[in-house]
């Protein structure tokens, strides 16, 4: 099966944490007249689920600790997904710069794309978390694109890096750097060295002991 790499979210025009190399929103007029969903970003790996098989944004097949779990959860509920469909959320098995202690499950759905390659409705994706019995980021908002409340949404940076914003309506691969967004709090990279070369600490989950 055709592994397809996620693309690069652009940054809102007024998100402080856009680098050199990262890519930015001259404006926000696809958005205007749509309803959209805002969700938090959270702190993780990119992560893709296929009915045989997974990988991070990268493509990267190497194994890695912090990979194990979603691995697994892959094996459990990956004959759910259509042949030539996939689920993306966020892997946050692994402590990258913000630690969470009480996490739902380690991976949280925000995408499931089907065999034209296309990314379903927000509606259709909360359908498929409960198929598969992961959870999604939190809404922050969700309604017709209004640009001044989004701009003073209230981010716990203590749990999250930023938000990501979408249309509520299904959208093709070929439209998703218009219809998909991201608001980065500044410096949210907090460690020198990258997570992937450090000894994996685990975040934690809700109920553990």
């Amino acid at each position: 099966m055709d592994r397809v790499k996620y693309p690069r979210t652009p940054h809102l025009p007024w998100s402080p944490g856009a680098s050199s190399d990262d890519t930015r929103m001259a404006d926000v007029r696809h958005f205007e007249g749509q309803e959209v969903v805002v969700t938090e970003k959270l702190d993780g790996e990119n992560t893709t689920l296929y009915r045989d098989g997974l990988h991070a944004r990268s493509l990267d097949p190497r194994p890695h600790p912090s990979r194990d779990w979603v691995k697994a959860l892959q094996g459990r509920v990956g004959y759910r997904l259509p042949a030539g469909w996939r689920a993306c959320g966020e892997n946050l098995y692994a402590r990258h710069s913000l630690a969470y202690e009480n996490l739902e499950s380690y991976f949280y759905l925000f995408s499931v794309w089907d065999e034209a390659n296309t990314c379903l409705s927000w509606d259709d994706t909360l359908l498929w978390a409960e198929e598969l019995g992961v959870p999604v980021p939190t809404v922050l908002y969700r309604g017709v694109w209004n640009e001044a409340l989004i701009r003073r949404l209230e981010v716990n940076e203590a749990r999250t890096e930023g938000y990501v914003v979408r249309t509520a309506a299904a959208f093709p691969y070929a439209r998703f750097g218009e219809r998909v967004a991201k608001w980065v709090r500044a410096d949210h990279v907090q460690t020198d060295e990258h997570w992937l070369r450090r000894a994996v600490t685990p975040n934690g989950l809700k109920g553990a002991s």
